[in-house]
């Protein structure tokens, strides 16, 4: 598995965040035809919260980041994106990882959502989420601590 570390972002990450963003959704919204990049920018930025946003550094590189929503009965995992080079190395196995330990402790659920058709879907449901919901573009997935 491929060392990373994780840091805190700061407010100036934003807008790098957002490109991160933008690529790494750009394939699974083409397939269903809603690529729009301003939108998928403009989604993220009026939501960025610094202090719930961590950075993914491979070596000194900045390859992705997580979002991390913590809840009054569960903790959100609202983002997880890699560039597209840091993908299949398993980086984003280690994140959740790494969430699903913060869940443990907490003892609080993990709820996430996935684009319908996204290969995303296959990589939470190998790490033990389970789809609890369906809508016309998302799919809703929860993870118990109980259920390791």
């Amino acid at each position: 598995m491929e060392v990373a570390s994780f840091l805190p972002a700061k407010l100036t990450d934003a807008e790098t965040l957002a490109d991160i963003r933008t690529e790494a959704m750009q394939p699974s919204l083409e397939a269903i035809g809603r690529f729009h990049p301003v939108r998928v920018r403009e989604r993220f930025l009026s939501t960025f919260i610094p202090e719930d946003t961590h950075l993914i550094l491979r070596g000194s590189d900045l390859v992705g980041f997580f979002v991390i929503r913590i809840r009054q009965d569960h903790l959100g995992l609202d983002h997880l994106y890699l560039k597209a080079e840091a993908q299949r190395l398993g980086l984003g196995r280690r994140v959740v990882r790494h969430v699903q330990c913060i869940a443990e402790k907490a003892e609080k659920p993990i709820k996430l959502m996935a684009l319908r058709h996204s290969a995303a879907n296959e990589f939470y449901r190998s790490l033990g989420f389970a789809l609890v919901a369906e809508e016309a573009f998302d799919n809703h997935y929860e993870w118990h601590p109980s259920e390791i």
